[in-house]
């Protein structure tokens, strides 16, 4: 396989959080999801910190869990690395770092939010794809869904789980 760089590989569009959104809510979603940590945003849309599996395991042993929030456990930040940057690098940075997942950032009208993202789980992925159409789903050539598509099946799943369909 060629030697490939973030961009080929990261996911666009990242789980996201509200602030105050609770932390059991937080760990059904990566659990219902399969994703490693949500990003976490402010009132405005910032990105301010990130909630995953080690957040979320040491607010559980702490008392009242139940009632803790993304920013009361969050880790500060978002780690951050460019897109164009190979996949090899950007591995060593994240060990570096002591980070799994690292995002990039868009700056959109004065707001900085995470548009895209690259894990641990995806460098394993393309450790162990037999071919490039094992990765076909990742990187910015991947196959998107539009908004109507992406609208459409929110909505029937919302319905679904309401009882509706």
């Amino acid at each position: 396989m060629k030697l490939l760089l973030v961009r080929d590989l990261m996911t666009v569009g990242v789980p996201t959080c509200k602030h105050d959104a609770r932390a059991t809510d937080i760990a059904r979603f990566l659990l219902e999801k399969n994703v490693e940590a949500m990003c976490v945003l402010d009132a405005e849309g910032h990105g301010i910190g990130v909630v995953g599996v080690d957040e979320l395991v040491w607010a559980y042993a702490r008392d009242g869990y139940e009632t803790l929030t993304a920013e009361d456990i969050m880790s500060e930040g978002v780690p951050e690395l460019p897109a164009d940057i190979s996949l090899a690098f950007a591995a060593l940075m994240m060990k570096d770092k002591g980070i799994r997942i690292a995002y990039m950032l868009h700056n959109s009208a004065g707001i900085i939010y995470p548009a895209a993202y690259i894990s641990y789980h995806h460098i394993l992925r393309h450790m162990a794809a037999k071919n490039e159409k094992d990765l076909k789903d990742l990187g910015l050539a991947a196959e998107r869904k539009s908004p109507i598509e992406q609208f459409i099946e929110r909505r029937d799943e919302a319905r679904r789980k309401a009882g509706i369909m």
